[in-house]
């Protein structure tokens, strides 16, 4: 039985504070998974940095953790934490706060949440959150390709100087794109993945039926997203004030990627970003889940 049909629970927050609820829960829940997985996150950004613009043998991501463990000292595995968390507080948030208003929405507008309407809502969500935390996001690849002791504030006026302020939403099209699908991936399968184990396994609402949904849709987000990742990485890494660009957009990015790389290139960095996402999707439902319990909500 899904929670708030019935069981003990606390009585739902009061309207005024639903919203604070929904949306802190969630970015509690995303702040706590990028803390766990941001080392993982370093590597990724790392290998999708590797040979740009050009073919060769790629080193895998024991080497890269190895080197930057060795050469840049362990707390280089650490590199952009503090954008990262005040992006995941934020965007956490609002992308998974917004997915069932949105949801929500559908329902009432055309009296179904199928799966297509769970998708669109998803994209919705994730695409909204993005465009307004694009800045922390090229903040923080930035810090996590630098080899010096820049601080966040330091980058900040490093790219204001040289690029403008709309170097902070470089890549910001390819990062909707990407939280777009990574948002409509996740929660649409998670969605779906915990209706379909009810109906068809004893599993009931509870931690061994978030962990395995989670782990479903860790997969399935993963697998969509990578390639959108990496060219969103690179784009936010290009810096304009250094001649013309390589990139002129989104699309002239992976057209460039797979000419001068190959098409597998476009996963360049893959293993580690689902060595990431994996646990990051699958800590991020786990504790949103135990503190929408808390707060008396009902279940994703």
């Amino acid at each position: 039985m899904r929670p708030g049909s019935g069981d003990a629970r606390q009585p739902a927050p009061a309207p005024g504070s639903y919203a604070m609820y929904q949306f802190g829960t969630s970015g509690a829940a995303v702040a706590a998974a990028t803390a766990v997985t941001h080392p993982l996150d370093v590597v990724k950004v790392r290998l999708q940095m590797q040979l740009a613009g050009q073919r060769g043998n790629l080193v895998g991501m024991g080497t890269i953790f190895t080197q930057l463990a060795e050469r840049e000292g362990p707390r280089s595995l650490y590199l952009g934490l503090a954008p990262a968390l005040t992006r995941s507080l934020v965007y956490g948030g609002l992308r998974l706060g917004l997915y069932e208003p949105c949801k929500h929405v559908c329902s009432y507008a055309f009296g179904s949440t199928n799966f297509a309407f769970k998708l669109a809502s998803g994209v919705i969500a994730g695409a909204l959150a993005t465009a307004l935390t694009n800045p922390m996001e090229v903040l923080k690849v930035r810090l996590q390709m630098s080899t010096s002791s820049t601080s966040t504030i330091g980058e900040v006026r490093k790219v204001l100087a040289q690029e403008g302020l709309k170097g902070l939403w470089k890549g910001v099209g390819p990062a909707m794109a990407r939280a777009g699908c990574l948002t409509a991936s996740q929660m649409a399968t998670y969605d779906e993945a915990k209706q379909a184990l009810i109906k068809w396994t004893p599993l009931e609402e509870g931690f061994h039926l978030h962990l395995i949904s989670s782990c479903i849709a860790g997969t399935a987000g993963t697998l969509v997203t990578s390639p959108i990742d990496m060219i969103k990485t690179r784009l936010m890494l290009q810096r304009e004030s250094k001649g013309a660009r390589v990139y002129r957009n989104g699309f002239h990015c992976a057209y460039q990627v797979v000419v001068t790389e190959g098409v597998k290139s476009l996963y360049k960095g893959g293993f580690a970003n689902f060595a990431r996402l994996g646990p990051q999707t699958t800590i991020t439902f786990i504790v949103c889940e135990k503190l929408r319990e808390l707060a008396g909500m009902t279940a994703i």
